[in-house]
């Protein structure tokens, strides 16, 4: 397995156009490729799986640590892995290095390629970057790419750059049309929604063979192998409802696998548009997503409302978080400040602001045992999230490494619903216990 990291000096550097150019031009070569989002971004890893077809994954140091990083990265690599760093190389968790690209990097023995989008700089760029391959012992990177950059930028450059950095220019992607991507609150409309997506990307393939040397970064690509890691699937034991469509659309890869190999079978349905949950389902796993958008459509779906909140009554083991945390409650506010009806399992109504909320990565710590978790471990997870909720739960602390903590979210025996987002193929054997919590219901109800 081949494997390369695309990273930059910071957000807005054109990365994942760059990365679903690469992909796109990789499989239009036939190459078996397949990608990956350093951190804990649900949106970039839409738009490489729309572009290759089959799932990106996560990679994420501080939600799975560095074993479960290399074991998703050897298991799921194909022959070609593409990564895609966040952020900048070296922003990690709170202010430090921590779960940084460079990071997941150093643990993968991945080379990095650094895209740079150049505006009214010169040699100074020179100094930047070598600013950036001096920061830190063994950087990894191997290369630069240019993107937003005029050819003749570019033959301007790449002499100038190569000898003060000592570092290949592998080539330029110009300024296109196909490449402006709108956003919203949370970062880049969704794959889904982007107009012409295929069309888009096919062009930008098609300039990335004209104008980047593809076979030069092949060759800055590493080429040592990981150790795939041997696990024998488990039978199936119980059958998990997982809410999936525009509303909710934020899960991970790899926590879905997790639930998949610890013998859940996981049956799809639309919060939005079906009128009643799956036959014969032992849990239920709602995730986040962007259910503040679809409020009067989730709404106007009472058959659904009410077979959530009947199945929730009735001690259906239920995973919920954020935008799943959300729809539970009895109202929830759509981008305009109109409160609908929701499933109303959950007293009180999701509303909006106007920044972030508890953003970030974040320890959760119980004080006692539940459906998911025991008492006195450090469950890592992460928030991002403009709505907040005027009954936030207080069954858990949930601590930062500023020293910042507050109390959120409702546990127990059957439940776990709360903003903060978890990842179920981390240390902790989350998918395991959740997977053990609906047999043990079925179990019960066949009884």
């Amino acid at each position: 397995m081949k494997r390369i990291l695309f990273t930059a000096m910071h957000s807005g550097a054109g990365k994942t156009v760059a990365v679903c150019g690469f992909l796109a031009a990789m499989k239009q070569r036939g190459t078996d490729v397949r990608a990956f989002k350093c951190g804990p971004d649900y949106i970039d890893p839409m738009f490489h799986a729309r572009v290759l077809g089959v799932p990106s994954r996560n990679l994420d140091l501080f939600l799975q640590g560095e074993e479960k990083v290399r074991e998703s990265l050897a298991r799921n690599g194909g022959a070609l892995a593409v990564l895609e760093g966040a952020m900048g190389y070296y922003d990690g968790e709170a202010g430090t290095d921590r779960a940084s690209a460079w990071q997941v990097a150093r643990a993968t023995r991945t080379p990095a390629i650094l895209i740079v989008r150049p505006k009214g700089v010169g040699l100074t760029l020179a100094a930047q970057i070598k600013g950036v391959i001096g920061f830190r012992e063994e950087s990894g990177i191997a290369g630069i790419l240019l993107t937003d950059c005029k050819s003749s930028l570019h033959s301007y450059l790449k002499p100038l750059l190569e000898k003060e950095t000592g570092l290949p220019v592998v080539g330029y992607l110009p300024p296109m049309e196909e490449a402006k991507l709108e956003s919203r609150h949370l970062g880049l409309l969704t794959a889904g929604e982007v107009e012409d997506f295929a069309e888009r990307f096919r062009a930008i393939a098609a300039q990335m063979e004209e104008t980047v040397d593809l076979d030069r970064i092949l060759e800055l690509a590493a080429e040592d192998p990981l150790p795939v890691p041997e696990e024998a699937p488990k039978p199936r034991r119980c059958r998990i409802g997982v809410a999936k469509d525009e509303a909710f659309c934020f899960y991970y890869a790899d926590s879905l696998d997790a639930l998949t190999r610890a013998g859940a079978e996981l049956c799809y349905f639309s919060p939005t548009r079906d009128e009643a949950l799956p036959e014969g389902l032992s849990g239920l796993y709602l995730g986040g997503g962007y259910p503040e958008l679809y409020a009067k459509e989730l709404s106007e779906n009472v058959p659904m409302r009410r077979a959530v909140r009947a199945a929730i009554e009735a001690g259906v083991p239920t995973l919920a978080e954020c935008g799943g945390f959300l729809y539970l409650h009895e109202e929830l506010e759509d981008p305009e400040g109109k409160a609908y009806p929701a499933v109303g399992a959950v007293a009180g109504r999701g509303f909006g602001t106007k920044s972030l909320k508890r953003f970030g990565y974040a320890k959760l710590c119980p004080e006692a045992d539940s459906m998911l978790f025991r008492a006195g471990e450090e469950i890592p997870v992460h928030e991002f999230h403009y709505w907040d909720c005027t009954e936030n739960g207080d069954d858990l602390l949930v601590k930062k490494s500023s020293g910042r903590s507050w109390r959120c979210g409702l546990t127990g025996p059957a439940i776990y619903t709360a903003f903060p987002h978890l990842h179920l193929d981390g240390e902790a054997p989350l998918a395991e216990r959740f997977v053990s919590a609906c047999e043990n219901f079925e179990k019960e109800r066949g009884k």
